[in-house]
């Protein structure tokens, strides 16, 4: 256990007892008082496990405010039938006129129509027609006045979903790349592609995983850099890497990815490695890998994640390069915990943070994206009865809802490249990773989607630690904040909220890519650019609108910037520190990556 930190001397401005507030949601919310409310609950546990653990009131309720507000708007109607009417016309001019630009394209990550045929008859009748019924449908669930912006983005979820579901590329008569392959191979591609079907099927239905493939080994093509276990607690083991050069800088990283993920997107593979990266540029580098929890840990809490985890985290780097801050990276919902884990230590005078990064990490939840379509009061209650059967959220159950968010590329497209066209999936790193999947407990997960995603506690006050509330603006260690641009889990303007919350030091970076891609944006990757900017402290805010017209964009990776940011903040060069601490507690125990990424 990390070593007892003096207790602060209780300040003056400690908020009053009125403004003491729960943290969370009590974990009693999980346990039903009567016994046949247990009936209930197990009943729809089992529905949510049918429906991916998506809730369908939430969708027929928004159906119903849709189609209600539209029945008493005949203006909205007569809008929408001269727009079928102009769809139907540009269809009919593309079809008469060979030469002209398609009038309708799809989005730039739909790669359902990428093959040459489809710019040709009758495909290409096709292919425009299904995106003209698109394009109606996403002007026709448009917000209208009176109508819930929530329901009226969830309707345009469903249309959207039921769309793609009879798109023409879905069909093997109607998709010209499936009739070329079909006739090229004599129908082999359709044999295969069953044959990869009913495997898979067997897998999900089994819950078998494959092994990684070959060139993709945990621990010797992936997460690969070297170092020790020097700490380990049933929630986490604290990887220190070896240093790479003979003089590091003086105060220590830390990173604490997300617990949905195992930590080694962060360590993929050695040309890609940020952790790599950072030990090759001369810093000490420290990394949580949080365990898989089982049913046994479903009491876990959002507390536990904080207080044992990632401050014990800081407890033991502190011990083992002692008299010297910790600089902490929070990647995802990491950096969410450790932005809340750092406003309690400003709270409560501790400043053994001497800055903080936070990489695609969101504190306020209001335009937390797409995934609000899933949150609501009946969807968390619905994921709280599948929780309270199976004691954890499966990451599978979760990830269906990221995939839905861009079901055009993530689910059908490669669903055909796999069944229709027979063709393996490419192997690549972060493909292993993204199968490699985790789980949540049960009333951690409950009380983060309350507190945070429902009820958005953290910028508004309400936030309690330990019965006291906390507040990002007491943060005084410089801040380096980045989003990305085509992130629909964490969107940038999103995350470019936290120099709303916040008055100290803030470096903000805005980058090419997505939720992962944009970090892994190691130099010499082709195509990366980004766009920054400083904030001195006590600066007047900017919009994220504003700020993107004044910041042209920079060619390059990020990854650069940030370490020469980092480099300033970490003092002067000495020499490396020995691997743990064993006088402290912090002896090494095995080599990394340890034993908790391997847990399945």
């Amino acid at each position: 256990m990390p070593p007892r930190r003096p207790k602060t001397p209780k300040s003056k401005l400690d908020p009053p007892a009125v403004a003491r507030l729960p943290a969370v949601t009590p974990a009693t919310s999980l346990q039903p008082k009567q016994s046949h409310q247990h009936f209930d609950r197990a009943a729809r546990g089992v529905m949510a496990k049918l429906s991916g653990g998506v809730s369908n009131h939430a969708f027929i309720e928004a159906w119903s405010d849709w189609a209600q507000h539209l029945a008493r708007s005949p203006g909205r109607q007569l809008e929408l039938i001269e727009h079928a009417q102009q769809n139907m016309f540009k269809l009919l001019a593309s079809t008469t006129d060979r030469d002209a630009e398609p009038p309708f394209t799809p989005r730039p990550y739909d790669h359902r129509f990428t093959h040459p045929d489809w710019q040709k008859p009758p495909y290409a009748f096709w292919q425009q027609g299904f995106l003209a019924v698109q394009d109606w449908w996403d002007h026709a669930t448009e917000p209208m006045r009176g109508l819930c912006r929530e329901d009226a983005e969830r309707a345009r979820f469903l249309a959207r979903q039921t769309l793609d579901l009879v798109s023409p590329s879905n069909f093997p008569w109607l998709n010209p790349e499936i009739i070329e392959a079909t006739r090229d191979t004599a129908g082999r591609n359709l044999t295969e592609g069953m044959t990869k079907f009913s495997r898979d099927m067997l897998k999900t239905l089994s819950g078998h995983r494959d092994p990684p493939p070959k060139g993709f080994e945990i621990g010797k093509d992936l997460a690969c850099t070297p170092g020790q276990v020097v700490f380990r607690n049933d929630l986490f083991e604290l990887i220190q890497y070896a240093p790479q050069t003979e003089m590091v800088q003086a105060e220590p990283i830390l990173i604490v990815p997300a617990w949905i993920m195992k930590y080694y997107i962060l360590d993929l593979s050695a040309h890609n490695s940020m952790v790599r990266y950072l030990v090759d540029q001369g810093f000490t580098v420290f990394m949580i890998s949080w365990c898989n929890p089982t049913a046994d840990q479903a009491e876990l809490s959002l507390e536990d994640y904080r207080k044992r985890g990632v401050l014990a985290a800081i407890y033991a780097v502190s011990a083992i390069v002692p008299d010297v801050p910790v600089h902490a990276v929070g990647y995802c919902l990491g950096g969410t915990m450790l932005a809340i884990t750092a406003a309690t230590m400003a709270r409560d005078g501790d400043t053994r943070l001497g800055s903080i990064t936070l990489m695609a990490a969101q504190v306020d939840f209001v335009e937390a994206g797409e995934l609000l379509m899933f949150l609501d009061e009946s969807q968390i209650a619905f994921l709280e009865d599948l929780m309270w059967e199976q004691g954890y959220l499966d990451r599978p159950q979760m990830a269906r809802a990221f995939a839905a968010i861009r079901s055009e590329d993530l689910i059908y497209t490669r669903n055909v490249q796999r069944y229709l066209l027979g063709r393996d999936d490419l192997p690549s790193d972060i493909g292993v990773w993204n199968a490699d999947t985790t789980r949540m407990p049960a009333r951690m997960h409950s009380e983060y989607l309350r507190a945070l995603f429902l009820e958005n506690r953290l910028t508004a006050g309400r936030f309690a630690v330990e019965s006291r509330v906390i507040a990002l603006k007491n943060i005084t260690a410089p801040m380096f904040v980045i989003g990305t641009e085509t992130d629909h889990i964490a969107p940038w303007q999103s995350v470019y909220k936290t120099q709303l919350f916040t008055d100290c030091d803030l470096t903000f970076v805005l980058t090419k890519g997505g939720h992962n891609g944009g970090i892994l944006s190691e130099p010499g990757h082709k195509g990366r650019h980004y766009r920054l900017s400083h904030r001195a402290e006590g600066a007047l805010y900017t919009g994220p609108d504003a700020w993107l017209a004044q910041h042209a964009p920079k060619p390059g990776s990020w990854w650069p910037e940030w370490t020469e940011w980092l480099r300033s903040k970490t003092g002067d060069a000495v020499p490396a520190p020995p691997m743990g601490a064993a006088e402290k507690g912090y002896a090494p125990l095995m080599a990394a990556p340890g034993s908790y990424v391997f847990q399945p």
